[in-house]
């Protein structure tokens, strides 16, 4: 519900809140007044003074931080993430406001957080990918001097498991088989890196030397790396609940109707497509700190997350407790792809472990351990089918797929190619019948979870594919194909097969924009001349579609001071998008107010009820809801103010954006600002919604690719985009997500895989052996918009964080494949497309 508007808060209520230390500004920053009393933001956004100091009395006091060293500030002021002066509203290519103040070394991350008396964690994790633990013997470690606290399983098996918590059905109606992982291993492990002990010590340092002296033994279990081992009638039971190794089986679609297809249909294609295994690998490794105050029983942590208030409900389910004896904060985040949104089993540690020393308690991964325990990425291998008429209509399309789990559920596992993306199979192509079924297995691997797109990269790259295959056995050309097949603007709202209804749409424009771009007609002449330099050109373009969602609740408080500035909290938060800069344009453009008065706040659960955090391409839709209800309250209070500042009826009043954010008396010249009615008493504006709105971004990828047979290696030319975002808010921002997206699809197709050996250890466990892309393996990426407004939210908007590596993916690897098969390739490789791999295949074909 929406706060009331009324005083501020009397000082009894504030000053009992005054406990912020931790957030802090870097020195010099503007505005050191009224943003420097965080007890203000935090009373404002609640529903009165009495239910603010009731909500926080289980957040722990402390004495302000020891931030020397911390930029040379020992400041509590809240972080702020500030405007510029120039023209700002929705539409305008602004540069990142936040880009100085992270590239001068300015930004706060939680290991930047300085909590005096902070003890440091580390993880003994498993060494091996499947055994029982026979002995566990940590009393050398628990004397090593420096060492405060060691726990094993015997002193958390309280703690609350990590769990999917979806309630999803199998086909046959029944529950997803409830695996579960517990913090520290329960006797059994099941996959290296698996914690086992977890060390509280005075350094990092006192920490891991105390793991070396823990004694541990494993009988070794039988190992399955794959799905196809897992499913095997002999192969080794991971978890009684799940037998067979089976999650799930999920299906979507209509199979009647998808037989039938395939019965009169005219041509069928079939192909096989792999979805590798991937490393989740932000430039920011996870991170936690955490403090507990035993007379008030409560919480405070700073954590590396994509949402403060799951984050904290995670550590209440884990903790047994309500959430509101937890205060949560996201400060700056380096990255997060889906995988920080995640339950992870050193939090709750953490959290314990405070609470037994009465002392904060930091853990940061190191890049090693996150390699061994963040979820991971894709992994999904799909048998797919198109049926074409004899007009070369697709009539129907179906896949049965796999998707390796890993050895435990993590929190939205299994719902990565089920309900979040298995529903997209026949991309946005005409499809009138299509069935997808998918088979969940467990190996002894690091668990799966969401990682930019969240499925739908795989599904659509399946989709191409087949479709690829399809022109290829029709000998037709696969522009044509897809063009003939693509879903019309006239056959809007058009419904998918999966369930999804499109509201608006141009897909040929897109089509169109692409293949003009990247110069379709010239491209014989191109390869030509590539052959003549004995190398090998390929070409290909890849229609995607997104589907954006996350969770639906999102809340806004936005409040105009006194000083003429507006504060402004929101659910969502930001780990690379440039949030601040498109929030503020969003409510510059509502209001009127300058950039440089609109200032973000970081995640703080205190700040707002609830928040539904960055997941699913979802914050610009639901933020910008929940921030155009907030300003619209804001200018309806202020319209009542006005009135009775003017001395006219409401009606006669209009509000000017434009001009600055005023109210005037309509047909005179009599005026007053937005600001000046704050002066007086500060304005706050409340917005709130309850409901997932999807948008559909969608658009065209073409490549272009170059390959030297002699040693497979592979140039990505040029890769041009034609995208369809809706109504973009910043163009610059746009592009800037679209940019990321390539290239982690292009790692994807050129050199991106874990891999293990036969007994399950990582054979890519660092970054000396699994391979990112580089600056120099891409080119400018071309991007182009073709702005089809949403017709589901008010500002017309469609998500774009994931959409680059939904499209890049295929259309990489579709150009791959047409220089293969122009060199009379006809088994190719699987990715990811290795000079090894190209190399070998080209050799083998040519009977070399």
């Amino acid at each position: 519900m929406s706060p009331p508007r009324g005083s501020i808060p009397p000082r009894s209520a504030r000053s009992s809140l005054r406990h912020h230390p931790a957030r802090v500004s870097p020195p010099d920053r503007a505005d050191s007044g009224p943003a420097r009393d965080a007890s203000r933001f935090t009373n404002i956004f609640h529903d009165d003074a009495r239910q603010t100091e009731d909500r926080m009395a289980a957040v722990p006091r402390a004495a302000p931080l020891d931030l020397a060293g911390m930029a040379g500030t020992n400041s509590p002021e809240p972080v702020v993430r500030e405007g510029c002066g120039m023209k700002f509203g929705i539409g305008q290519a602004v540069t990142r406001l936040e880009d100085p103040r992270l590239l001068t070394g300015m930004g706060r991350y939680v290991d930047d957080i300085r909590l005096e008396g902070t003890l440091h964690a580390h993880v003994l994790r498993s060494p091996v990918a499947h055994g029982r633990i026979t002995r566990l013997d940590v009393t050398a470690a628990r004397g090593l001097a420096g060492v405060h606290l060691v726990l094993t399983h015997a002193e958390t098996a309280d703690l609350g498991p990590i769990a999917f918590r979806m309630a999803l059905k199998q086909a046959d109606g029944s529950d997803f088989a409830p695996v579960r992982m517990p913090r520290l291993a329960d006797g059994v492990v099941r996959f290296v890196g698996q914690p086992v002990a977890f060390i509280v010590a005075d350094s990092r340092d006192i920490a891991r030397d105390a793991a070396e002296l823990i004694e541990l033994e494993i009988d070794s279990l039988p190992v399955v790396v794959t799905p196809e081992a897992a499913l095997a009638p002999d192969a080794p039971q991971l978890h009684d609940c799940a037998p067979g190794n089976i999650v799930y089986r999920h299906r979507v679609g209509d199979a009647e109707a998808t037989e039938a297809a395939f019965a009169r249909a005219a041509h069928v294609v079939r192909t096989r497509v792999v979805n590798q295994r991937l490393v989740v690998v932000p430039l920011e490794p996870r991170s936690f700190l955490v403090r507990q105050d035993p007379a008030s029983d409560g919480w405070e942590f700073w954590m590396a997350n994509q949402g403060a208030h799951s984050a904290r409900d995670n550590l209440a389910a884990a903790l047994g407790v309500d959430p509101a004896r937890i205060r949560a904060h996201t400060p700056d985040v380096g990255g997060g792809f889906g995988m920080k949104l995640m339950d992870f089993p050193e939090y709750p540690l953490c959290a314990r472990a405070a609470q037994l020393l009465g002392r904060p308690v930091k853990w940061i991964a190191d890049r090693s351990e996150s390699f061994l325990s963040d979820t991971q990425g894709r992994d999904l291998v799909s048998e797919v089918e198109a049926a074409f008429d004899a007009q070369h209509r697709l009539i129907g399309m179906r896949a049965r797929s796999v998707s390796n789990l890993g050895a435990y559920c993590s929190s939205a596992g299994p719902g990565v190619h089920t309900v979040f993306s298995a529903g997209l199979l026949g991309g946005m192509y005409d499809c009138p019948a299509m069935l997808h079924e998918v088979t969940g297995v467990l190996t002894n691997t690091t668990p799966v979870d969401a990682y930019r797109g969240a499925g739908r990269p795989e599904v659509i790259h399946v989709t191409e594919q087949v479709m690829e295959a399809a022109a290829e056995a029709l000998g037709v050309d696969p522009v044509a194909l897809r063009r003939k097949n693509l879903v019309r603007p006239e056959q809007l709202p058009y419904r998918t097969q999966g369930g999804l209804t499109f509201d608006s749409l141009d897909p040929e424009r897109n089509l169109d924009s692409a293949v003009r771009r990247i110069d379709l007609a010239g491209f014989p002449a191109r390869r030509a001349e590539a052959a003549a330099r004995g190398r090998l050109r390929g070409i290909a373009v890849a229609y995607y579609y997104e589907r954006t969602g996350g969770a639906p609740h999102e809340n806004a408080a936005v409040t105009l001071g006194e000083d003429g500035r507006l504060r402004v909290a929101v659910g969502t938060q930001s780990s690379g998008q440039g949030h601040a800069t498109a929030w503020a344009q969003i409510l510059s453009d509502r209001l009127g107010l300058p950039a440089e008065r609109i200032t973000l706040l970081d995640g703080d659960t205190a700040l707002l009820p609830r928040g539904g955090g960055t997941g699913g391409s979802r914050s610009v839709i639901m933020a910008g809801r929940v921030l155009i209800r907030a300003a619209e309250d804001i200018i309806a209070q202020g319209r009542e103010r006005a009135a009775e500042h003017l001395e006219v009826a409401p009606a006669d009043l209009e509000f000017d954006p434009g001009a600055g954010g005023l109210f005037r008396v309509v047909g005179t010249d009599r005026a007053v600002a937005l600001t000046e009615l704050a002066a007086r008493a500060p304005i706050r504006g409340w917005g709130e919604v309850d409901d997932t709105v999807p948008s559909f971004p969608n658009g065209c990828h073409a490549a272009e690719v170059e390959i030297d047979p002699d040693t497979g290696a592979v140039r990505l030319l040029r890769h041009v985009v034609a995208d369809d975002f809706g109504v973009i808010v910043n163009p610059l921002l746009s592009a800037g997500q679209v940019h990321g997206g390539i290239a982690q699809g292009v790692g994807q197709v050129l050199c991106e895989a874990v891999t293990w050996d036969d007994d399950g250890q990582p054979l890519t466990g660092s970054l000396m052996d699994y391979a990112l892309p580089r600056a120099a393996d891409l080119p400018f990426f071309e991007t182009e918009f073709n702005e089809i407004p949403c017709r589901t939210n008010p500002l017309g908007v469609k998500g774009c964080g994931e959409a680059g590596s939904v499209g890049a993916i295929p259309a990489v690897a579709l150009a791959i494949r047409n220089a293969l098969r122009h060199a009379g390739v006809t088994q190719l490789p699987t990715p990811p497309y290795t000079p090894h791999k190209l190399w070998s295949a080209l050799r083998s074909a040519s009977g070399a």
